[in-house]
């Protein structure tokens, strides 16, 4: 077994993810894309889920699916709900500190501001500690004790509704925002309200699980770039491929070059070299190459072109288009646009990958509520459509 890999140990305070997603962004709480995010940062050793399962029939399952414990915290039907689940959660948290040595970072799902001691505690024991929350209902001291903090609505694979704004009538001791726990009177089960239309990213639904179950390479170039982002923003190095390949088995075990076409993982990244979708160096060790991102991809200069020609086309009268939407602009150009093969995690990543460039402008619109676009004039240096543009 190897031993440079982070052992993790992930903690979900799951009533507070939950309502978060359902009141906060209008979906179900998912796992996958957090666990997806976890396997590019080590193994999870540890998966314990808190609640009082009775009221999430459905979660429950889709965890199990997940191969996650669930721990039974059942609430006093006659008495306001106390915090039984934060209890354990932390007491857990030290047992397993002490007992299991060889966790070396623990994940706490949660955006109460409550665990904060924790963290610091877990900190000050030499543990590396990851935070998952909601940006609505997460407070705003635990992100800064802990080593890194990932908000859900952020990660890949979550297509969120529109969010919903903070409101001051869901903060927890100290103004901080939070999940409200109510009494319980009777199980929170209502009547689903209809779901509103969201605009759906193709390389993320279902279909691109299906993609990769036909052996679809480009699919696969796209899970790739994928993992291989994420893994440049938590590592301290150059990533190699083995260490690639264990993060992709993290995400899916069963993943295997051969249902590909190819008869190794080197032959598969000298394939995807070829289309510039990454590039290899020789790494430390023979057979084991560093694996990045091209300088200079052609493909990617020709999507940087198409978004820029885009904006630049839907400028009227001095104000650009908005962000939502733009997608589709793209995509009527060029049907096979996406981000994700450059390794964005989403289309407003990329759009400031535009702006650090210096291509376009991004400026926050309150009319619209949303970022507006501006072609910048590479001369000047202004907003404006650029001169002499082909």
């Amino acid at each position: 077994m190897t031993t440079d890999e982070e052992r993790i140990a992930l903690l979900i305070d799951y009533e507070n993810l939950a309502i978060g997603a359902r009141e906060d962004l209008r979906m179900q709480f998912k796992l996958g894309p957090v666990a997806d995010a976890l396997a590019e940062r080590g193994r999870v050793v540890v998966r314990r889920a808190y609640a009082d399962w009775s009221y999430f029939d459905e979660d429950r399952r889709m965890l199990t699916r997940h191969h996650v414990e669930l721990i039974e915290i059942p609430q006093r039907m006659d008495a306001i709900r106390k915090n039984a689940a934060d209890i354990k959660m932390a007491v857990d948290a030290i047992e397993l500190c002490f007992e299991r040595d060889y966790i070396t970072t623990f994940v706490i799902c949660t955006g109460d501001s409550d665990f904060t001691p924790l963290v610091g505690k877990l900190r000050e024991l030499n543990r590396r500690v990851i935070g998952v929350g909601l940006r609505a209902s997460t407070s705003k001291l635990l992100p800064a004790a802990c080593d890194e903090f990932l908000f859900y609505e952020s990660l890949e694979g979550v297509n969120a509704g529109p969010t919903k704004k903070a409101s001051g009538g869901r903060r927890s001791r100290g103004g901080a925002a939070r999940v409200s726990r109510a009494p319980v009177t009777s199980a929170p089960e209502v009547e689903p309200e209809p779901e509103p239309e969201v605009e759906v990213d193709v390389e993320t639904s279902d279909g691109s699980e299906e993609a990769l179950a036909r052996g679809d390479v480009s699919a696969l170039a796209r899970l790739i770039t994928q993992t291989l982002a994420g893994l440049n923003r938590s590592a301290t190095g150059p990533v190699l491929a083995s260490t690639l390949k264990r993060a992709l088995l993290r995400k899916d075990p069963t993943f295997s070059e051969a249902d590909f076409g190819f008869r190794g993982f080197g032959e598969l990244l000298k394939h995807l070299e070829s289309r510039k979708v990454i590039e290899t160096s020789e790494g430390p060790a023979r057979g084991d190459p560093e694996v990045g991102f091209p300088e200079q991809g052609t493909g990617e200069e020709s999507a940087f072109r198409l978004l820029v020609d885009t904006v630049a086309d839907l400028e009227s009268g001095g104000n650009g288009p908005p962000l939502s939407g733009l997608k589709d602009q793209l995509r009527k150009r060029d049907a096979e646009f996406s981000e994700k093969e450059f390794g964005f995690n989403g289309f407003l990543q990329f759009c400031k990958a535009a702006k650090a460039r210096g291509l376009v402008s991004m400026e926050w619109d309150e009319q619209v509520d949303d970022y507006v676009l501006k072609v910048v004039d590479p001369v000047s240096g202004n907003n404006g459509q650029r001169r002499g543009r082909r």
